[in-house]
């Protein structure tokens, strides 16, 4: 039987759609998103002050940079945002002849490449999404095809390997990944759970090689082998929509949840009256430190 860890509320943000947690050690701040409240948050753990920035737009990922402040992908395309002003400068928009999609979910690789991919914004068009890579260099290319959920990534320590999420498939998938030239091929389920518990979301991995998966709708996030397909543990959480998990806190040993409520009945909130909010649970092993956009 999985390991069952519990969690605890951290902030009470009650987004409509948290998302994209990542932790910053050169800050100590966790960065996340609320994506239809077009929000970039910096959250400061050591005294509970949550910083927003107000991006104009549905905004699907943060990553830091590493020439300071961050890269986010927004409904328009790639962009820089000045932490310290509040500035944000667009880099880079691959979809503008498709204005009805927006991108999602997305991370840095070993490289300090930023990749993230789209969704139609109605999610009503199965295939409509893409997966995009952007260099240092701020050129833009696209990766992968026919995504419906674009939702997590990561890479495994030896950067061999690259794990993927279309949520719709209820699958993470492995690419054979090449550090050198940010090239992708073979993809290959490693865990697939058409039964659920729910749709699989973000994702982020361990100290050990090991992926946590948040699911939506399932109440949890689940600890997953990749070489062998078992669940080793689970973190339930009080709300349905579990969106990401993301490793912080000063030794990595903190992982930070974000939550939805977007599309809840007034009763179903009722019930779950911290959906949208963040949690953190202490499972007994390290992330490691984020990759940062090169650029």
């Amino acid at each position: 039987m999985p390991q069952t860890i519990p969690a605890e509320l951290t902030l009470d943000a009650k987004a409509l759609l948290g998302e994209g947690p990542i932790w910053d050690a050169r800050k100590q701040v966790l960065y996340w998103v609320n994506i239809m409240g077009n929000e970039v948050h910096e959250f400061h753990p050591a005294t509970g002050r949550d910083r927003v920035f107000d991006v104009g737009q549905p905004v699907g990922t943060v990553v830091p940079r590493r020439s300071g402040g961050v890269m986010v992908a927004l409904r328009d395309g790639f962009a820089a945002l000045d932490t310290d002003t509040g500035a944000l400068t667009m880099v880079a928009d691959p979809e503008a002849h498709l204005p009805q999609n927006r991108f999602n979910d997305g991370k840095c690789d070993p490289a300090g490449r930023f990749w993230a991919g789209t969704m139609r914004q109605a999610e009503d068009r199965a295939g409509a999404g893409s997966l995009y890579r952007l260099d240092p260099d701020l050129s833009v290319h696209k990766m992968w095809t026919n995504i419906t959920v674009a939702n997590g990534i990561a890479w495994s320590h030896d950067a061999r390997t690259m794990y993927y999420i279309d949520t719709p498939t209820m699958m993470v998938v492995a690419f054979d990944y090449n550090v050198e030239t940010g090239a992708i091929a073979n993809p290959k389920p490693v865990v697939h759970t058409p039964d659920g518990p729910g749709g699989p979301d973000g994702m982020t991995i361990d100290a050990e090689g090991m992926l946590w998966v948040a699911y939506w709708g399932g109440w949890r996030v689940v600890r997953w082998n990749p070489h062998t397909g078992e669940a080793l543990a689970v973190i339930e959480l009080p709300v349905e929509r579990v969106t990401a998990p993301w490793f912080g806190g000063p030794n990595l040993d903190e992982l930070y949840i974000t939550s939805a409520r977007t599309g809840l009945s007034a009763d179903a909130l009722a019930k779950q009256p911290h959906a949208g909010s963040l949690f953190v649970a202490r499972p007994g092993v390290r992330g490691l430190p984020a990759f940062e956009f090169a650029g």
